[in-house]
């Protein structure tokens, strides 16, 4: 047994799982009620950023809950929640679909560590290659003025 494991009635388990899901107009707008979602389902958030274009999550769900039940729960509720509380988003992007369709999942097991870090600095990371990839080229198709 390790110190991670949780336990029910007659069950110890660790079931954490990286997920990653995107809006599907790719706008940030409102996250903050994902934390109150989960903490509704038991699920803790172990570590989680917000992109302006997809969010990672680093959770630990409970072993009667399943991940897509979990997703749809998260993302279903939270699209309501955005549009009640902006109902400009209504008239923006239509209907109340604020989620891409999908998401992925993956189990942790021991690489727990290696994914709280790459949550934790993906948008450094990011910032860092676009300010890579920004460098000003020569346009080989202009004239040099001599």
């Amino acid at each position: 047994m390790s110190k991670d494991d949780n336990s029910l009635a007659h069950t110890r388990w660790n079931c954490k799982y990286h997920i990653v899901f995107a809006p599907k107009y790719r706008r940030k707008v409102i996250y903050g009620k994902l934390r109150r979602l989960c903490e509704l389902k038991e699920v803790e958030i172990i570590e989680a950023h917000a992109m302006p274009d997809h969010i990672h999550m680093l959770v630990k769900i409970l072993p009667k809950i399943s991940v897509s039940s979990f997703m749809g729960y998260l993302k279903g509720r939270s699209a309501v929640i955005i549009h009640e509380r902006h109902a400009n988003l209504k008239y923006n992007y239509g209907n109340r679909s604020f989620w891409a369709r999908g998401y992925f999942a993956s189990t942790v097991g021991l690489n727990q560590k290696t994914i709280e870090k790459y949550i934790r600095e993906q948008e450094s990371e990011d910032q860092l290659r676009d300010t890579i990839s920004k460098r000003e080229y020569i346009d080989p198709f202009k004239q040099k003025n001599n």
